[in-house]
């Protein structure tokens, strides 16, 4: 039956928070948006006045519809040319969701989605349900099909295995901005040993190239390794040049709430490196230079403010 628009407005008023699961359960904003256009067509369908809580619903058919994709995307991501990681977000995309709550900021954080994963999609999106958007277990138990009891053993679970690829102690944003800048001059000065200062012993760097972008299949490992890379990434080359098609802008800002370098060329956003920063200094660099997870970047780059670069070329 045709929608009214009334009925069309209840799905609006909730398309911004069903874009922010999505986004969290899938890892891609493509996919997150075409996931929340399929609950669309779903509504269009449903006998929406028969629907008591049209949040609810909404969001129990926009959660499986993401568990479904989850499965199929286990089996893609086997078959995927190099590193997967997530789709990163600039500072003030709408699809980050809430961040009132420091639990709900962490479960955004770049660091985080990695993270997720390693969950199974059932943990994923109990996760995702109660750390991020706060439902509680007798509603994410009607979303999943599944008890109150299961749904609270699931979380404590996804919980502890996250808990457990985050256990170091964090530091402020102020103090990881200049960790940032004190990098860049680093990874510049042509030096390995500025580098190496400012990194874990067991720092990592991994990179998505997706394929079309040249980019390691296995990550580097180790303080000296990555420095070792990082120096030679920031090396001015006419090759790295004429593959991103032109010399690129450095600009520091963040991205899924983390310190982030972004790379810019004639406004295009070529690569986005997030920093996981810990007391003990930069454990990784999670580097997204795959063309395809950078499309949103790009619009959200060309929309924003972004003041001068800190670096002209490299």
């Amino acid at each position: 039956m045709a929608l009214t628009m009334s009925d069309v407005d209840r799905f609006e008023a909730s398309r911004s928070r069903l874009e922010a699961i999505a986004y969290r359960l899938l890892g891609s904003a493509s996919e997150a948006e075409d996931a929340v256009q399929e609950t669309f067509l779903r509504w269009q369908a449903a006998d929406v006045d028969h629907i008591e809580v049209p949040e609810a619903w909404l969001t129990k058919v926009l959660t499986n519809l993401c568990l479904n994709q989850l499965t199929s995307a286990r089996a893609r991501r086997e078959t995927y040319i190099g590193q997967w990681l997530p789709e990163p977000l600039l500072a003030g995309d709408p699809m980050l969701g809430p961040a009132d709550t420091a639990e709900q900021r962490e479960s955004v954080s770049y660091a985080v989605l990695a993270l997720l994963e390693r969950l199974s999609p059932n943990e994923r999106a109990v996760y995702v349900l109660r750390e991020a958007f706060d439902y509680p277990h007798r509603e994410i138990a009607e979303i999943l099909d599944i008890t109150e009891a299961a749904s609270q053993q699931i979380f404590h679970r996804a919980k502890k295995h996250v808990a457990d690829g985050r256990a170091r102690r964090e530091i402020d944003e102020a103090a990881a901005r200049r960790i940032v800048h004190e990098f860049l001059a680093a990874a510049t000065s042509g030096r390995t040993e500025p580098l190496v200062r400012l990194l874990t012993e067991d720092a990592v760097s991994i990179g998505d190239g997706g394929g079309k972008v040249p980019a390691r299949a296995k990550a580097f490992e180790g303080a000296l390794a990555v420095a070792k890379f990082m120096r030679g990434l920031f090396k001015p080359s006419k090759a790295k040049q004429a593959l991103i098609g032109g010399s690129p802008e450095v600009y520091v800002t963040t991205a899924n709430g983390d310190p982030a370098v972004v790379a810019v060329v004639d406004g295009r956003v070529v690569g986005i490196m997030c920093l996981e920063i810990t007391a003990e200094g930069i454990a990784a660099f999670r580097n997204q230079v795959n063309p395809d997870k950078l499309e949103r970047a790009t619009r959200r780059w060309a929309a924003a403010d972004h003041g001068e670069p800190l670096l002209s070329a490299f």
